[in-house]
Formats: C-alpha cells, structure tokens, sequence
C-alpha cells in the first residue's frame, strides 16, 4: 500500500482511540456484574456499548468508522478497543446491522433463482408485479393450492427438477414459493425434497418466513431471505471470529427489524428479519436512555436521519411489512422514515444555484485536509480568487489499494487508481487528466462502491469544526472550503452557514411531519419558488418563520424529542424550537444505537391458522384444518378436526407451546406468551403467540 493510505488508517486508528471513553479497566474485572457488549453498525460509523445489564450504567463507549467493503473490520476495532481485561466477564454480545439492509439497496446480494408454484404469470403481467419479487430470474410451474388449502393443480416436479438443472450453476441459492402455501405448504416441501436431491444450493421456502396470505409479498420475501443467506453468514461468522480475536465466549444476538432480539442461529436463517435493524436499535435505545414512554426519536448520523415514534413504552410496528430496496416484504418492522441527511451530507448547489443538502455522503474537508495538508494549500489558494467554480471542492482519493488487477476493469480505472496514488485531487483536474467533459463520463461508480475510492466535500462536519462544536481535525480548510463556497454566491460566509442549517432544520421538521400526519408534504427548496396560492407551502412556512403580519400558524408536536447520534445537538434544537417541543439529549445519546442492540428483548411469533375442509362440491363444510408451518427448525403439519372449538382448542395449546420453545432456543430468560385470535372470514382464523423474555444472560 502507498504511504498515503498508510498514512491515512494511522490517523483512523488515532482518531477512534481518542473517541473512546474507557473506564478504569479493574472497574471491568472486579465486580460480580454482568457484562454485556452492544454494537451497531451505521452507514458512517460502528459504535459500541459495554454496559452492566442489571444496573444499565455505561462502562465504556467506543466509535470506529464503518468499513463497508467488509462490516467486521470496524466491528473488531469496536471490540479491541473497548479494553476489557477479562473477556469472560462478557456475558452476551448483540449487534444491530445495516447489512441485509445495504446488500439490497447497493445490489451486493446474492444470485438467487425464485420457483413460482401456481401463480399466473398473464395475471402478473398483467398488473406488471415481476418487478416486486427482487430478482430477475423466475419461473412458473403448474401447482399450489386454493384458498381452502385444496389442490389446485397437480405440481409439475419434472419441469422443476429440469429447470433446476438447467440454472443451479447461474445462481446462489433458490427460493420456493406456492400459491397460498400458508395454508398448504405440501408443494413448496414435494419441490424441496426433489430440488435436494440433484441440487446442494441453499433452499428457502416461502410458508416458513410468513403466514400472510399476499402471494407476491411472501415471494418477495423468500427471494430475498435467500439472496441474504450467504452475506449474513459470513457477516456472523466474521463477527464470531472477532470475539474469538478477544476470547470472548458468549451467545451472540442480533437485533430485528422491529427491535427485538434473536440468537445468531435464528439471524442465519432467516436475514431477511434484520432488515431495519440499525434504525430500530437507536429507537430502542432512545427509549431505554430516556425512559421515556411516549416520544418521538430522532437519530441524527452521519448519513441519514431516522425518525421512530414511541408509544406507550414500544417502537411502533408495522404490521404491513418493511419495504426496503423498492421491494415491498412480509417482514414484520419498526415503523420507520429515514432521509439522507446527516453530518456527512454533501453541501452543493442544483443547477438552479440552490443549495442543497445531502443525499451522497461525503468525507468532510476536515478530515481529508488532516490526513493531507496540501489538500488545505490549495484550499488556501482557491479562496483567494474572486469566484471559483465549486466543483473544485469535491476530491476524489484512493481508500484503499484494490486486492487484485482484476477489480480494474477498463484503462480509465487504472488510469484514475494509478493518478490517485499521490494524494487527493480535485474533480476538475481528475476529468482533465482523464480526457472526459463530465464526471459522469469517469465510470468509477464500483470503485466507489467497494471503497477503493472516496469522495470528500464541504458537509454540516465541516460547519460544526468552524463553529468550535466539533474540532477533531483541520478547522483552517474547513473555513476555506465555506468562503469559496459563499464567494461563488456572492454572499458573506456566516450568512451561507446559517442558511445550510436553516435548510437542514426544514427538512427534517417536514420530515417530522410528513412521518406522524401521514400526508406527504412536498416543498420546494428556497422561498421564492413558493406558490402564493398554496396553503400547504405558507402554512408551513409561515410556522417556521412567522412571516404573515396578522395569522399566526403553528405545528406543535405532542411528544417530546429524544435525540441521539453525535451531532444530535446541532441538528435539532431548533428543530424543536419549530414544532414548539422539548429536546431531550440523554447521558451517552452519541451512541444510544448500540445500546439499543443490548436493550431489546427476545420475541418470537407463532401463527397458527385455522381453516374448513370442504366437501367436493365446495358447499358444505366438513370439519376445520390446523396448519403449522415447520419454522425455526420446528416440524409443520396440518391436523383435522370435526368441531371448530376442537380446532381452536389444539390451535391455542400448540402455538403456546411452539412459541415458547422457540423463544427459549433463541436466547430468552423465561419467556412469557401472549395469545391473540384473529379472524381473516370464512370460518379462517390465525391463532397468534407471542413468546417474550429478556435475553438470556451466558453464566
């Protein structure tokens, strides 16, 4: 590697040394206490939590940049720097993880072949839903059930087993999905056991991820459980081997979607679950710092901004299903809104010559210039000319050296790598030495994506060093960097800072408000495109700004406001101050995401449904089914019964039971359950357990 990047990851590892708070390491090694490690993995940061559970005091806290390319780098920077003296007084550790989350977004899942049993393709077509199942290589096949749980038609094994053949090498794993296999899932087990045996890729079944009834939902599910098999995997694996690192023997939990927590074992199976996970850890975890049961969180990071409201003690939950990538699931999450806006955000203009903020993360001039002072020289010497052009402010520069040639596809991306190796340059003189007229001509979106390169940029980080709020690194080009950035809109550098904030606080109060009203409230940037016949947009701008002589409007929020992430402080006072609400920052909200990983409890769901079996004719019913579907490793089955209280009786007894067994193999202390009963019509009902407990604590 050059001496630039070794020069680079030193002051990594300096700069996490400095951020960690480490206690007085006998503190950690003398008490009978229990100890338990949180770790969250954000888009700009991994932060940690070494928290004493009974007691929830705060032992240590610790953040390390997120390493994208491979999420266990900065996890097991998290561990070794939390300076624990005896591991085995660690006695669980629990991440939450943007992973599953961010494979889907960027693309990094696997190759996944998805096999449709009894759909209708024209029907599909039809209402153009192929784009929802998250892959593009499907197929159909003659089969499934009604709504009844009978046959619809014979399956087809022969065309199965024959297109299984004729792909198993093009993909990574199959999934398996039949029409209404809740019910009946006999065709999705016949095709698992004939795909078994002439195919060793991983398999998953749609009735085993979820009993709703949405077909496309449900496929979409198992297409992408199965594309996030292997990721989260080798992520679990990867962590695993981190504590093995710090001989650290204890259960490993990962936190949900929506919160909850399930053993490692369970996170293997089904990845599809953690998708939310890190935004409903920082819920949880401004829940659990603020005490709070009623609250909106807000969660400030360097990439994005997430908002979760807490009520009556809980993280809202959507029963709907998470979306996530475009594609709508059947996973049961937090209910969520997130916009890409944080301290990272890249400040630029539109061609419109406003200001806009975000959604591209940047690393802050700041930080570049720490790590290579020429980068503040010629900072220095753009700000002395009248007005020059901002795209002199965006540098490019080489993260890390690629493992391999092969990662270089084309010349131009030697080309780039090969300029990049003496330092960071600035985007003009890249496309000049590229020989491009744009820098949508340069072609690096995948070195990007893998982290070989970076970009760096003004960003709100930049606005906090000149404001003495947050000053770990090189103040002097971050002043620099703001002049040219005013000069180029011929206005005096204070004014431009306190309209960048005045823009982040708009958009997170319409962000605030567009999430709890539901209604969608879109505002153009910058006053004067305002409509004055739209009351919507002199509504809410009229209660940021109180501009009218005689209305006064106001939008005032019921709850407070719990803030947490690092730059929390800054990005919401007045925030708050506009919704006419407390701000409430508690001890250690800088990393309260991490806490939240330790704070959730186990939860498992059992549904058991409930349904008649008809005569032939369809007009006389002859008795009622109970299904179970063979999840968490538990065996499924379908029983029959004459009387429909007969069926309920066994319905109830059988999800408590499977219910608290799976809550207990996953790592709760002595669950308690909780019934409900639904009714879905038709004689159709679900029998639903809910299995909860605190996590169970290694001795």
């Amino acid at each position: 590697m050059n001496g630039g990047a070794r020069s680079k990851d030193n002051a990594v590892e300096s700069e996490e040394r400095d951020s960690s708070l480490t206690p007085d390491p006998s503190s950690l090694t003398s008490t009978p206490y229990s100890l338990v490690l949180g770790i969250d993995t954000g888009g700009t940061y991994t932060d940690g939590v070494l928290l004493e559970y009974h007691s929830r005091q705060v032992l240590a806290t610790h953040k390390s940049l997120t390493t994208k390319r491979d999420f266990a780098i900065g996890i097991e920077r998290v561990i070794e720097s939390i300076q624990i003296k005896d591991p085995a007084t660690i006695r669980m550790v629990s991440i939450s993880t943007t992973l599953a989350t961010n494979a889907i977004a960027e693309g990094k899942n696997k190759r996944v072949a998805l096999l449709l049993i009894g759909y209708d393709p024209e029907l599909i077509s039809s209402f153009k839903m192929a784009d929802r199942f998250a892959t593009p290589n499907y197929y159909y096949f003659a089969g499934g059930h009604d709504l009844y749980g009978q046959e619809k038609e014979e399956l087809d094994l022969p065309a199965i087993l024959a297109q299984v053949n004729e792909i198993k090498g093009q993909v990574d794993a199959l999934a398996i999905s039949s029409y209404f296999s809740p019910l009946n899932p006999e065709h999705e087990n016949r095709a698992y056991q004939a795909v078994s045996s002439v195919c060793d890729l991983p398999i998953v079944l749609g009735h085993q991820l979820s009993t709703n009834l949405g077909s496309v939902e449900r496929a979409t599910t198992a297409a992408l459980n199965a594309s996030l098999l292997a990721v989260l995997q080798d992520f679990i694996i990867a962590v695993r081997r981190a504590m093995e690192h710090r001989q650290i023997e204890a259960p490993l939990m990962v936190v949900r979607g929506d919160g909850t927590l399930m053993s490692d074992e369970f996170a293997a199976r089904t990845p599809v679950e953690t998708i939310h996970s890190g935004p409903a850890a920082s819920a949880i975890g401004g829940r659990s710092l603020s005490r709070l049961d009623d609250a909106l969180v807000v969660d400030v990071g360097g990439t994005t901004t997430d908002l979760a409201l807490i009520q009556a003690g809980g993280v809202t939950v959507s029963e709907e299903g998470a979306t996530v990538g475009g594609y709508k699931t059947s996973v049961r999450a937090a209910d969520l809104l997130s916009i890409g806006l944080g301290g990272d955000s890249h400040i630029t203009l539109k061609q419109e010559e406003a200001i806009a903020l975000g959604p591209e993360r940047v690393v802050p001039l700041a930080y570049l210039a720490h790590q290579y002072p020429q980068v503040r020289k010629r900072l220095k010497a753009l700000a002395r000319q009248a007005q020059a052009p901002l795209d002199w402010l965006e540098y490019w520069f080489l993260l890390r050296e690629p493992s391999s040639d092969g990662l270089l596809k084309t010349t131009q991306e030697r080309s780039l790598v090969e300029f990049l190796r003496d330092g960071p340059r600035p985007l003009p003189e890249i496309i000049e030495h590229l020989d491009v007229l744009h820098a949508a001509q340069i072609g690096a979106d995948e070195l990007l994506r893998q982290e070989i390169l970076g970009k760096a940029g003004l960003t709100p980080t930049d606005l906090m060093h000149i404001e003495g709020s947050y000053d770990l690194w090189d103040t002097d080009a971050s002043s620099l960097a703001l002049k040219v950035f005013a000069q180029h809109q011929f206005k005096e550098a204070d004014e431009i800072r306190q309209q960048i904030w005045r823009q982040a606080n708009e958009m997170i109060v319409r962000t605030i408000v567009t999430f709890l009203s539901g209604k969608r409230l879109s505002l153009p940037e910058g006053h004067a495109q305002v409509k004055d016949d739209d009351i919507g947009h002199w509504f809410f701008y009229n209660s940021l700004y109180d501009t009218h002589p005689h209305l006064e409007t106001q939008i005032r929020l019921r709850q407070p406001i719990v803030g947490i992430g690092a730059p929390a402080s800054l990005f919401l006072k007045d925030v708050a101050d506009a919704l006419h609400t407390d701000l409430i920052l508690p001890e250690h909200h800088q990393v309260a995401n991490a806490l939240g990983a330790i704070a959730g409890t186990v939860m498992v769901t059992e549904e058991i449904l409930i349904y008649p079996r008809l005569s032939s004719s369809g007009l006389e019913v002859l008795g009622y089914y109970v299904q179970t579907s063979d999840r968490s490793g538990q065996d499924g089955g379908r029983e029959e019964f004459e009387k429909m209280n007969d069926a309920l009786t066994r319905a109830r007894a059988l999800s408590q039971e499977r219910a608290l067994g799976a809550a207990l193999r996953s790592g709760a202390d002595n669950p308690q359950v909780v019934m409900e009963e639904l009714s879905d019509g038709l004689d159709t009902f679900r029998i639903r357990a809910k299995a909860m407990g605190n996590p169970r604590l290694e001795s």
